[in-house]
């Protein structure tokens, strides 16, 4: 088969198109032949040298595909061969051929193609296991999600508006805070010409934001603490700008907030399972009716997976990359 390897550590050149063997599956996983596989940041992180695979997966990036299943592990049940599925993968997407656990499996929503499902797992899994369980998120509170354009923050938006949260967002240009107030967005502040501090503030009538999911890391997480409301969560997923922060301590006390955070890739097969559960009951319909969709910027060939490491660092996107083998 055909794959994307990271020949040297470093920029999006450092990857090549190789050929390697047609991977077999275990007891408990299935072959998909891709038809096509989502581009995340952790991808580039990887292709930089910042963050190795977990042990046992494949050193082949990619953490999501969507295709058809081509083989069965002796243990899987339920699946069938040409069955169109999608799956949250520790490794290995940027292939012809992936190997995926049985128990993260899910059909494509009703009515998507194969770009659209690709560009489903790991947005999906993260928004709802950090906004909706670590960051409980309910109905008639605020979420702000700092980087609202990207892959995870037009599935925020979405995901939050439908069940019954307003939305706070920051981007960094009139054109994608427009953007982001398309797909429902109540407030979209330009952090280079605002201050969100002071935006969300104003917008809560002072009480600030009940949830927090943020990217960026580094300063804005003290920033965030100064908007976050009495007994508000701050979840962490990612550190643009750096993994340490200083905080003052007294405010998190006074205001009862809770700083929390994960990652997503390296939690066991039962973890993500039970995630994969939760979403197929109650997002998968919403994808289905429509009231919730996937954001597609951009699809390249699988042999310009450099082309879409560079777009993904470049922040112009809107929305998902997709690859398609």
């Amino acid at each position: 088969m055909k794959c994307i390897e990271i020949a040297q550590p470093g920029p999006a050149e450092g990857l090549v198109l190789a050929e390697r063997p047609d991977p077999t599956p275990g007891p408990d996983e299935v072959v998909i032949e891709v038809m096509a596989a989502g581009v995340n940041r952790p991808d580039v992180l990887q292709r930089l040298g910042v963050y190795p695979p977990p042990p046992g997966a494949s050193d082949i990036p990619g953490l999501e595909v969507a295709g058809r299943i081509v083989a069965l592990g002796a243990d899987v049940v339920g699946w069938q061969e040409g069955a169109p599925v999608c799956a949250l993968v520790a490794g290995g997407g940027y292939a012809e051929r992936c190997v995926a656990p049985a128990a993260t499996l899910l059909p494509w929503p009703e009515g998507y193609d194969a770009v659209q499902a690709a560009a489903l797992p790991e947005t999906v899994f993260t928004v709802w296991s950090n906004v909706f369980e670590r960051g409980a998120l309910a109905p008639g509170e605020t979420l702000l999600v700092h980087g609202g354009t990207s892959g995870i923050g037009t599935m925020a938006i979405q995901l939050a508006k439908a069940f019954g949260a307003q939305v706070a967002i920051t981007a960094g240009s009139d054109e994608k805070c427009a953007f982001c107030r398309d797909l429902g967005a109540d407030l979209a502040v330009n952090y280079k010409t605002d201050d969100f501090v002071d935006a969300v503030k104003a917008f809560t009538n002072g009480d600030g934001a009940d949830v927090i999911l943020d990217m960026v890391g580094g300063d804005y997480v003290a920033r965030n603490m100064k908007c976050l409301a009495v007994g508000g969560r701050h979840v962490t997923i990612a550190f643009l700008n750096g993994a340490k922060a200083n905080i003052n301590l007294a405010t998190l006390m006074i205001n009862r907030q809770t700083l929390t955070g994960s990652t997503l890739r390296a939690r066991e097969i039962a973890f993500k399972a039970a995630i994969a559960g939760q979403v197929s009951r109650l997002v998968w319909p919403l994808l289905a009716a429509g009231r919730v969709r996937p954001v597609i910027d951009s699809t390249y060939p699988l042999a310009s997976a450099a082309e879409a490491h560079r777009r993904m660092e470049s922040s112009a996107h809107m929305g998902k990359i997709v690859l398609t083998p």
